[in-house]
């Protein structure tokens, strides 16, 4: 079995899949490795950090749709977290891989983004990942990327989980249906 697990800059991905990791055995990858080791290993690889993530999700694509098909072909459960798996994107496989798959998205309010940027979102970044880097995108931003991630989940009509007030009893619902799909496609 794929699990896919989309969304947000720093809404939990990582963490998530850490979790299911431990409770599953299936491995994880994180495409900001993808991202990172394109960025590292090539000279010109077609995107750079500062592109939109719709920009570096169009050019890791064939990477990661070739990682998920084969894992599928060889029987091999893998979990694939990060901001550059779109819905849309998702949906450009074949419906005889779709049926391996399970995809889940996590965004934000934007009354939580307002009230928890600093305090929780920015303060939990590095829960697994040990950032180097300040944050360098606005509220705003961060509020754009959550419309823009409802928006195509909402017009691929994938599930999608939206933070609203309470992170730690919001995320639980993620753990439950991805638990719930595990066993119906078994």
């Amino acid at each position: 079995m794929i699990i896919l697990i989309g969304g947000v800059s720093h809404a939990g991905k990582t963490l998530l899949s850490q979790h299911l990791l431990e409770k599953y055995k299936y491995p994880y990858l994180s495409l900001d490795h993808i991202k990172m080791g394109l960025l590292q290993g090539f000279k010109d690889c077609n995107f750079t950090v500062a592109d939109t993530t719709t920009h570096i999700a169009k050019q890791i694509w064939g990477i990661v749709k070739g990682i998920i098909i084969t894992a599928i072909e060889n029987r091999q459960n893998l979990i694939i977290e990060g901001c550059y798996i779109l819905p849309h994107l998702i949906l450009s496989l074949d419906d005889q891989y779709l049926t391996h798959i399970i995809s889940v998205y996590i965004c934000f309010s934007k009354d939580y983004l307002l009230q928890n940027f600093t305090t929780q979102v920015l303060h939990h970044r590095c829960a697994i990942e040990q950032r180097k880097y300040p944050e360098e995108r606005s509220v705003t931003d961060f509020i754009s990327e959550s419309l823009y991630v409802k928006k195509l989940c909402i017009k691929a009509n994938t599930c999608f989980f939206e933070i609203q007030h309470n992170y730690e009893k919001e995320i639980q619902p993620v753990y439950e249906f991805i638990d719930k799909q595990l066993s119906n496609k078994q």
